[in-house]
């Protein structure tokens, strides 16, 4: 059964810029240091982290959800792609994001779920803060 696991945090920005961040090649490769590429309409390609990251954006909900098609190079070549859902709330403190991440190949979700937390919620954080 594939690897899925859910993390969250909060960022000290609108769900508006944290949306819009994520989306934009600019953006993106600023708050988390790596390189990104993305097209951002229902069915256009990304790529992030140097080309490490690929896949298709699926459904977007405007300041509210992103779901995507997601794998790495560490994937097995015959591995379908992985499903990413983020989630974004107002919250107090500015945007409460919600990351689902499933359909992970076989003992590599604990892996991915560490690296959600250290090479983006970590970099957003400090990204937003500024």
């Amino acid at each position: 059964m594939p690897d899925s696991f859910e993390v969250s945090t909060v960022l000290t920005a609108s769900v508006k810029q944290v949306y819009e961040a994520w989306l934009s090649s600019i953006e993106h490769s600023t708050m988390t240091g790596g390189a990104a590429r993305i097209d951002a309409t229902v069915g256009g390609q990304f790529s992030a982290w140097d080309g490490y990251i690929s896949g298709t954006t699926l459904e977007l909900e405007p300041y509210r959800r992103i779901v995507q098609s997601w794998r790495t190079i560490e994937f097995p070549v015959d591995a379908p792609d992985s499903r990413l859902e983020i989630l974004l709330e107002e919250s107090a403190a500015g945007t409460h994001l919600t990351l689902k991440h499933s359909n992970i190949p076989v003992g590599q979700g604990s892996g991915y779920e560490s690296g959600w937390v250290e090479n983006y919620f970590d970099p957003m954080r400090d990204y937003f803060s500024e």
